[in-house]
């Protein structure tokens, strides 16, 4: 399926409950991109080298599936000023953030049936402070 044809999905196609790709977040769209989010939003703070990352990254999607809205990654040899602002030292770090607003870190692991447990269970509490 081409980008523009995942774009063009709506709740009523088929394939609804899938998740897109993972949308790439940089320095400069991060707030902005983020803050215009409604739902679930996940953001997996990740860096090529990491193997753990590409583990999550190909979790996420189908874990997800029917809770979050969007995915976004942010490179953080890239984006260090977005790494910075949220005193990133460990990847990958999972952030769920709920109508552009943070809500938790999702700390479990790296399991499908953890990893839909703890964001449930992280969804139906109150949201953390942001770090």
């Amino acid at each position: 399926m081409s980008a523009s044809q995942e774009e063009s999905r709506d709740s009523s196609s088929p394939d609804a409950a899938v998740l897109p790709a993972f949308s790439r977040l940089t320095e400069g769209d991060f707030h902005a991109r983020l803050a215009a989010s409604s739902g679930i939003a996940v953001v997996l703070f990740s860096a090529p080298h990491c193997g753990a990352c590409r583990a999550w990254k190909r979790l996420l999607p189908d874990a997800l599936s029917g809770l979050a809205h969007a995915l976004f990654e942010v490179d953080v040899s890239e984006a260090t000023g977005v790494a910075r602002c949220f005193d990133i030292f460990h990847l990958p770090t999972v952030y769920l953030f709920r109508d552009g607003h943070f809500h938790a870190e999702l700390q479990c692991e790296a399991r499908p049936d953890a990893i839909r447990q703890a964001v449930q269970s992280l969804l139906a509490a109150p949201p953390q402070e942001e770090p």
